[in-house]
C-alpha cells in the first residue's frame, strides 16, 4: 500500500508538473496571441488612416477636377465669342479697307481733275499773259 501511494504521490507530481507547464505554455500563448492582436489593431488602425487620407484626397482631387472643367468651359465661352468678335472686327476692316480703296481712287480721279484744271488755268494765264505782253508792247508803241 505504501509503494503505491508513493507511485500515486508521483503520479500526482508528475501530473501537477505537466499541468504547470501546460499552464506556463497557454499564459506564453496568450501573451503571444494579445501581442499579434494588439499589433493587428495597430495595423489596421494605420491602414484605416490611408484609406481616410486617400479618400480626402480623391475628393479633393475630384473637387480640382471639377473646378479645372469649368474653367475650362468657362474659356471656351471666352474663346468662341472671342473668335466671333475678331470675325466681326474683321468684316469691319474688310469694309473699312473698301472704303479706303474706294476714297483713294475718289481722291487720285479728283487729283487728276485738279492737275488738268491747273494745266488749263496755267495755259489760260500763259494766253493771258502773253496777250498782256503784246497789248503792253501795243501801248508803248502807241505812246
Amino acid at each position: 500500500v505504501a509503494m503505491e501511494t508513493v507511485s500515486l504521490e508521483h503520479q500526482i507530481q508528475s501530473v501537477q508538473r505537466h499541468i504547470a507547464f501546460l499552464k506556463k505554455e497557454q499564459m506564453e500563448l496568450l501573451h503571444d496571441l494579445h501581442l499579434e492582436i494588439l499589433r493587428l489593431q495597430k495595423h489596421c488602425s494605420e491602414l484605416t488612416h490611408d484609406l481616410e487620407i486617400k479618400e480626402l484626397e480623391a475628393r479633393q482631387q475630384d473637387v480640382l477636377d471639377r473646378e479645372l472643367e469649368e474653367k475650362c468651359r468657362a474659356m471656351e465661352a471666352q474663346l468662341q465669342e472671342k473668335e466671333k468678335d475678331n470675325l466681326e472686327l474683321r468684316k469691319e476692316l474688310q469694309h473699312k479697307e473698301t472704303l479706303v480703296a474706294a476714297l483713294r481712287s475718289s481722291l487720285r480721279n479728283k487729283e487728276r481733275r485738279f492737275l488738268e484744271e491747273l494745266k488749263r488755268r496755267s495755259h489760260r494765264v500763259t494766253i493771258l499773259d502773253t496777250e498782256l505782253q503784246k497789248q503792253t508792247e501795243a501801248a508803248a508803241y502807241l505812246s
